[in-house]
């Protein structure tokens, strides 16, 4: 049974709390009166698991992008210490600073070395304030890039775990060329030689994923979102208002389902029961099982061959409509 111990709910978790709060009373009442109060407890147990699988098979991608913002989900360093024997935590950028709204290191996964990086929140006040809400500067990307470079230079494979309301846009940052550094990221990261693969564990937005967000493998954890802006900023812009953000989410098609749909990502990863912040364990097991037996199949691939293909994956992405008539030069600029 989960122990609740400051555990925020989100309103619509409000039936779920209600019954915890129910078998809270019946231990009181246990307790005061020594009467056995076991097989109610059970019971109201047993509805909570019930409750809790309606709400996820009912989720909208509102509620989606809530979860994945939820205080209580797990961020990259708690996944990493989950997944891993041992972390050795590598800093800077060898250029500016050490940015703490990006970590990375080198993880033992099972035997396996794996270098993995994420972006980071913090969990209180002052962490967040240090974290920097998950939002990298420019040298947070370039210490990410260091050490992609250094995972090539001895062969490990490279695990990125991205949630990021997106990469910093204060003035600051622009004016240390956070744009380029994206860039050189994304163009970076197509050729490495060794395996990639991102893993969305949280919310992925825009460029401040892209930064780290190519690779040979994309996979989406059950309740995360992926997509170029977030609902409250597309519905500020389209409706000058946050009132809109519900429809926003819906019209954005981000979530794991639609993204898998349109070829985006490659997996959508499931999430223990209520989500990952439910069971933080159970949500580290799902992702390390997956991970171990993907690393060893795409190890098995020629380098050449896994960026080829690589370069590929990305280049198929989108729409688009081919005409064999040639485009009309009616109204086309006339030069002299």
């Amino acid at each position: 049974m989960t122990q609740l111990i400051n555990r925020q709910f989100l309103d619509f978790e409000k039936p779920v709390k209600d019954l915890y709060d129910q078998i809270e009373q019946l231990k009181q009442t246990e307790e005061k009166t020594k009467t056995d109060m076991q097989s109610a407890i059970k019971s109201l147990e047993e509805k909570i698991e019930v409750t809790k699988k309606h709400l996820t098979d009912n989720l909208t991608p509102w509620q989606r992008v809530q979860i994945s913002r939820h205080p209580d989900r797990p961020y990259t360093l708690k996944f990493i210490h989950l997944m891993s024997r041992e972390f050795i935590e590598l800093h800077g950028d060898r250029n500016v600073k050490d940015d703490k709204a990006m970590v990375g290191g080198f993880a033992d996964l099972d035997g396996q070395t794996v270098m993995m990086i994420g972006q980071q929140k913090g969990s209180n006040t002052k962490s967040r304030q240090m974290r920097n809400f998950g939002m990298a500067n420019p040298e947070g990307y370039r210490k990410a890039l260091r050490l992609m470079k250094l995972a090539e230079k001895f062969n490990k494979p490279i695990v990125t775990l991205i949630d990021t309301p997106g990469a910093y846009p204060g003035l600051e940052a622009e004016e240390r060329g956070q744009g380029e550094a994206i860039a050189r990221n994304i163009f970076e990261m197509i050729s490495l030689k060794v395996p990639v693969i991102c893993v969305i564990i949280g919310e992925g937005a825009s460029g401040g994923a892209l930064g780290i967000g190519v690779g040979d493998r994309v996979v989406m954890l059950e309740n995360t979102w992926y997509t170029v802006i977030s609902p409250e900023s597309c519905s500020s812009i389209l409706w000058r208002s946050w009132d809109k953000k519900e429809v926003a989410a819906e019209q954005l098609r981000l979530t794991g389902k639609d993204m898998l749909k349109f070829g985006l990502v490659d997996k959508v990863l499931p999430e223990p029961l209520g989500g990952a912040h439910w069971d933080y364990q159970g949500a580290a097991d799902i992702l390390k099982n997956f991970l171990i037996p993907e690393i060893k199949a795409l190890q098995a691939i020629p380098p050449g061959e896994r960026v080829a293909q690589r370069i590929k994956k990305f280049g198929n992405m989108g729409f688009w409509n081919e005409t064999s008539e040639p485009a009309s030069l009616e109204h086309a600029p006339q030069t002299k």
